[in-house]
């Protein structure tokens, strides 16, 4: 049933203020989003009681996606409804203070009732950062990936290239994944920096479980040679898992953004400047 804007006015008063957050955490200090038991520290688990500090009331979010232990956020995106009147500074400034280092809300923006920080997100965008070197530079650690190996960036190009479109994504995609379909739509794939450093940008409608970590092993093999760019296509098409590449580390994965339509008026931001942006 469609609301005026009076009647959704009310409603939302009735119901109390629905909030959208966005926010970042280093993933290697929490096991993972989705709340578990007690006692395991979890980035939705620490969110959910720094904002009921704050609202003086229980809090429940619901997050654009979940990420694994291990990987970060810069602009994760969740909702939670309230009957608490506070103002964004109290629902940034406030519930940082109570927040364990690692993790930081840096927007917070009041929303229509009906969004959905899940279902109305029709984009999620992702970084890898990739160093390639003999040897693991201590100061990256948890923060990009590693491999020793040196890496051919033309050829991870060629491969990379032939995820953009819709896929099954079947190859790529962990056995304990609970995902209706493993068809997932690629929007854009670039690979920038040198073969030192280099970034792999990502932007799909949604991913499969460990998709993302499983497709950058995948090009790590075909950079050093283990596979070629052939194997790679084909490997893509067998839709199997048994036939990939080992999972690749999560440390140097990013979410960066998520894209709404523009009626929520929940913006997308850049990803930021310290997180390797090469031109």
């Amino acid at each position: 049933m469609q609301l005026n804007g009076m009647e959704r006015e009310l409603a939302t008063q009735t119901v109390g203020q629905r909030w959208a957050l966005v926010l970042s955490y280093d993933g290697s200090r929490f096991f993972g989003w989705q709340k578990q038991a007690d006692g395991i520290v979890t980035v939705q688990s620490a969110l959910e009681a720094a904002l009921s500090a704050i609202a003086c009331e229980p809090i429940n979010v619901i997050a654009a996606g979940r990420t694994d232990t291990g990987v970060h956020a810069t602009a994760q995106v969740v909702h939670f409804d309230t009957s608490a009147r506070r103002s964004a500074q109290a629902w940034i400034r406030g519930v940082n203070a109570h927040l364990p280092e690692g993790a930081a809300v840096w927007q917070a923006l009041p929303v229509d009732s009906r969004f959905h920080a899940r279902f109305d997100a029709f984009g999620r965008r992702y970084r890898y950062v990739l160093q390639s070197s003999p040897v693991r530079s201590p100061l990256l650690l948890n923060r990009v990936g590693w491999t020793h190996t040196p890496l051919d960036m033309d050829k991870m190009r060629q491969a990379a290239a032939m995820l953009v479109g819709e896929h099954d994504f079947s190859s790529f995609r962990a056995s304990a994944c609970q995902a209706k379909s493993p068809v997932k739509t690629m929007y854009e794939v670039s690979l920038k920096g040198t073969p030192q450093l280099m970034t792999l940008d990502l932007r799909g409608n949604a991913v499969l479980l460990q998709m993302l970590r499983n497709i950058v092993g995948a090009l790590v093999y075909v950079g050093n040679g283990r596979i070629s760019v052939a194997d790679f296509a084909d490997l893509l098409n067998a839709r199997s898992r048994l036939l990939a590449p080992p999972t690749f580390m999560p440390d140097g994965l990013y979410l960066t953004g998520v894209d709404y339509p523009p009626q929520w008026q929940v913006p997308t931001p850049q990803p930021p400047d310290w997180l390797w942006s090469f031109e």
